[in-house]
């Protein structure tokens, strides 16, 4: 089983991209985990669209529709999903009726420097997705925070208590795609 993991951030330092690159060492056995790279998608545009499909937005929906399952670790930005996050999500829906999210089973986790870890930007994704017809996991629900007290000094998750919250959430990932 092959999981796509998205990053909603494009800072270098990102936790949400450190935690999409944490996911390889806590999948369950038989899942492998590759980390999309949405940094080249440009601005979604429908002039764009209709001359020509832009190479990296293809690449990024190609990735959508060969992966099992997504898990998407979100920022929150202005108490929403980031900008970059939402245009990746268009072009991946394009055009009409080629939607790569349809029927794909997705997590939706995200980590902030806060206390609350996303929650409001999530519940957004998770409004995006369920029109997309994406199958989001209602639960777990993965609010994580303060980054800083679940990550190290290098970026690496080593909080126990949440890695083993996220590998309850691939173990249920990995349930709803043998279902």
């Amino acid at each position: 089983m092959t999981i796509l993991a998205i990053s909603g951030s494009l800072r270098k330092s990102s936790y949400n991209t450190a935690l999409a690159l944490s996911l390889s060492e806590l999948v369950p056995e038989g899942m492998a985990v590759t980390v999309a790279d949405i940094a080249g998608i440009p601005l979604y545009n429908g002039d764009i669209e209709a001359a020509a499909f832009p190479p990296p937005a293809q690449a990024f929906k190609d990735a959508i529709l060969a992966a099992d399952a997504i898990v998407i670790a979100t920022p929150e930005y202005n108490r929403s999903v980031p900008g970059v996050l939402k245009n990746a999500i268009d072009w991946a829906s394009r055009p009409y009726g080629k939607n790569a999210f349809a029927r794909k089973p997705v997590l939706v986790t995200g980590v902030s420097t806060g206390k609350i870890g996303t929650a409001i930007a999530q519940n957004h994704l998770r409004g995006i997705l369920l029109y997309l017809d994406a199958q989001v996991l209602g639960q777990p629900e993965l609010y994580l925070g303060p980054a800083k007290e679940i990550f190290d000094e290098e970026g690496n998750l080593a909080d126990e208590p949440t890695r083993e919250r996220l590998r309850e959430a691939l173990t249920a990932l990995a349930s709803r795609l043998s279902a």
